[in-house]
Parts: C-alpha cells; structure tokens; sequence
C-alpha cells in the first residue's frame, strides 16, 4: 500500500495505491473519493479534497503511520464504501544474510538466494557479480518503492519465483554510488531484519 500527494503538481488529491497494476482499469465516484478496480479488484483510490481529512506533509511519496491508515480508512467508509484496508507497515527496506548462492537453470548471470531478513527467508533471484553466501546486504521487500518510483512485487525470472531485490547503491539513491554493477555489501555490524532506511 502507497500514498502519492503532491498538492502543488497536482492539486489536493491523495493517491492510495494497493497493488501495482497495469491495463484497463473501472473509475466509480462516491463523493470524494474514486475507487478503482481491475477486473473486480480493488487497486487504489484517489481522494479529493485530500487535506480536508487526512494529516498530510510533504509531497511525493507519503509515509504511512497507523493513523495516516485510520484516517483513509475512515474516508472511504464515510463516502459510503464498505472497503477494509489491509495496511502492513512493516519496514520494506532491511538487512538480509545471504544463507546460500545457487546458479540459476536458465541464465548464466542470475544467482537464486536465500536470505534471511530477520522474521522469514526468502528466495530472491540476482543479477549482481559480486553476491555471495555468507553476506549481509540490503533487501527491498514486496511493496517497497524504490526511489525510481518502481514497487518491488513478486516476480518470476527465467521462471524461477522471486520475492524482493537485494540492492546496489545506486538503485538505492545514495550518495557516491559506484559507477560498477555490484550489490551494497555491509559490516558485520547490522543486525539481519533490521531496518536499513529510518522509517
């Protein structure tokens, strides 16, 4: 889930996306609020006179707090739409511990790991040259929004089953990022499942 507000480019409009979807996609209005579906399921809204009801700051991306969530919650119920919000706010960004390397069937260049990230391991398939067992790297979580804009989303490579992107600097946005393709590799000193960005 991913809140959008930018009131200087757009004007007062909040957008609440639920899952990243491409294609044609139904609009129906109910007041201030549009919900928008894709063959039946329910993929965003669009909030007027967002302001108005919600605790807004800043513009572009917009972090989600508990109450940020109990607020669009009740906007929607109060335009009359009977919609739950289902809001995990989990930290997207966090260490992992590289538990194991295999070479991918189908493509020289990609590796399938396991990595750990604190509560659940998952399988992530990479590109990187320089990934190995034994490391602790950044991991983007399905639902995290990369700084390109990009939602990470479970995904299958040359048909192997992905879930999440081990990062490189670059793709992360910081600063002095090595022009070299490779993952961020960390010290020893973080902790696996901790979160990497102050969320």
């Amino acid at each position: 889930m991913n809140l959008f507000y930018n009131k200087n480019g757009v004007g007062d409009v909040a957008f609440l996306q639920l899952d990243p979807a491409e294609g044609e996609f139904d609009y129906h209005q109910f007041g201030d609020v549009v919900r928008i579906t894709q063959d039946n399921k329910v993929t965003g809204y669009n909030i007027f006179n967002a302001s108005q009801n919600l605790s807004l700051e800043g513009n572009g991306h917009i972090k989600l707090t508990p109450e940020l969530v109990e607020q669009l919650q009740q906007t929607i119920n109060d335009a009359g739409i009977d919609d739950k919000l289902d809001s995990d706010l989990s930290p997207k960004f966090v260490v992992g511990y590289v538990e194991s390397k295999e070479k991918h069937q189908n493509a020289d260049k990609l590796s399938v790991l396991k990595v750990d990230v604190g509560n659940e391991t998952l399988q992530i398939v990479c590109g990187a040259p320089n990934v190995e067992a034994g490391q602790k790297v950044v991991v983007a979580k399905v639902g995290a929004v990369m700084p390109s804009g990009m939602v990470i989303k479970d995904a299958e490579l040359r048909g192997v089953p992905s879930s999440g992107m081990v990062c490189s600097m670059k793709e992360l946005n910081l600063p002095n990022a090595p022009k070299e393709k490779g993952i961020l590799v960390l010290s020893d000193e973080y902790q696996v499942g901790q979160p990497f960005f102050e969320e």
